[in-house]
């Protein structure tokens, strides 16, 4: 149950606190479009291996991902648009993949109120093994806590009457 319940909080990290879902989403409108120009410029010419728009979906995703597993268009509007495809496929997919994990590690340092917060939620969750002696000094640090709250709000509220 644990394991689920850290694997969903992962995944909603990722699509919520990184550019993973933005990119991914790019990367298929992008590959959707140079498919289509693909399938165009190549539909009519005779020895294309690309006949059908699946046949361009397949090449533009075989292209991008992998060395030399893709026919080579025949046509020159074809060429130049298969090669731009290629690099910039290529750039979105590794680029999302090294931005998403770079996002994701260094998420927690930019957020350090976040990181408390999981560490209290963490711990909570650890209450039933604690022992009294704990419990009392939980007991003295949320009250501490919860003093440096109240003083926090009323500077606030301090400051915002001075304005």
């Amino acid at each position: 149950m644990k394991r689920l319940k850290y694997s969903t909080k992962f995944f909603k990290d990722i699509s919520l606190h990184t550019p993973f879902v933005k990119m991914l989403a790019l990367l298929i409108i992008l590959w959707l479009i140079f498919s289509a120009a693909l399938y165009f410029s190549e539909s009519n010419v005779e020895g294309s291996s690309i006949h059908t728009y699946g046949d361009a979906l397949y090449w533009g995703i075989a292209a991008f991902s992998t060395a030399g597993i893709a026919d080579s268009p025949t046509s020159n509007t074809a060429q130049f648009v298969g090669g731009l495809w290629i690099v910039i496929g290529s750039m979105l997919f590794f680029g999302t993949i090294v931005a998403t994990i770079t996002t994701y590690f260094m998420r927690p340092m930019q957020r350090p109120h976040r990181r408390i917060i999981d560490a209290i939620e963490y711990n909570l969750e650890q209450l039933d093994d604690l022992t009294v002696e704990e419990l009392s000094l939980l007991k003295n640090t949320v009250d501490a806590l919860i003093m440096h709250v109240e003083r926090m709000r009323k500077k606030q509220d301090d400051e915002q009457q001075a304005e």
